[in-house]
């Protein structure tokens, strides 16, 4: 296995960091330091400051102060906030989607439910939390507005260090139990009930939350989850 990552730009170094943190190679409170990561994308230091810079403007990573950047720890807070932001922009998504969904949108989707409930299958399962967020992605990706694509892309990450310091598995699988019911409906032409189950769904989450485990991360490698 090679023990660098080929990458052409600022932007791919943070969307394959990105990809990481969503993905539980790097979990919330782990330190990236500028050191490694020049020797595992093989470029400058002025690149990755660059996209640990991308990274900071999206929330996923916080600029710390003589520590450098670590991967983002949401407070209670800060988690409750974003969920009430996704409830207001994603129940007008959802009546959206509706409207504008195809045949092959739905059969695109079908397919990403499965790839959703394949993925609970696997314990632990390093794409679940990632499968899940990307549900929502797909469906502001099939209303084609790009900024509101943009914005629930920043707060689905967001939301993917929440629920993989908070939520349990069972309640991973109850989620991917929810997107084929909002599926359901959306599909039969009911934008008033494709709102509400989006509504249930994110309080659903939300709710299911646990702020009093320990969250302390493990220590891992940061190459080594990087390369894995």
């Amino acid at each position: 296995m090679s023990s660098t990552l080929p990458v052409e730009s600022a932007n791919d170094i943070a969307n394959n960091l990105a990809e990481a943190i969503a993905a539980r190679k790097l979990p919330p409170g782990t330190k990236l330091r500028e050191e490694a990561l020049c020797r595992l994308y093989s470029v400058s230091r002025t690149k990755i400051r660059a996209a640990l810079l991308i990274l900071s403007k999206d929330k996923l990573i916080n600029m710390v102060p003589d520590k450098g950047a670590v991967v983002s720890q949401p407070s209670e807070r800060e988690s409750r906030e974003i969920f009430a932001t996704r409830r207001i922009i994603e129940a007008a998504l959802a009546r959206e989607f509706t409207a504008k969904a195809k045949p092959a949108d739905y059969k695109m989707l079908e397919k990403h439910l499965k790839e959703e409930r394949n993925a609970l299958s696997q314990v632990p399962s390093k794409m679940r939390q990632q499968l899940l967020g990307d549900f929502h992605v797909l469906l502001a990706d099939v209303v084609g507005n790009e900024v509101l694509k943009e914005i629930v892309r920043e707060l689905v990450g967001r939301s993917s260090l929440i629920t993989m310091l908070y939520q349990s598995e069972r309640d991973a699988a109850c989620s991917s139990d929810e997107h084929s019911a909002f599926l359901a409906a959306a599909r039969s032409g009911d934008a008033d009930k494709a709102a509400e189950l989006m509504l249930h769904h994110l309080s659903h989450v939300e709710a299911a939350l646990n702020f009093d485990v320990n969250a302390s991360p493990t220590k891992k490698d940061l190459i080594s989850a990087l390369l894995m």
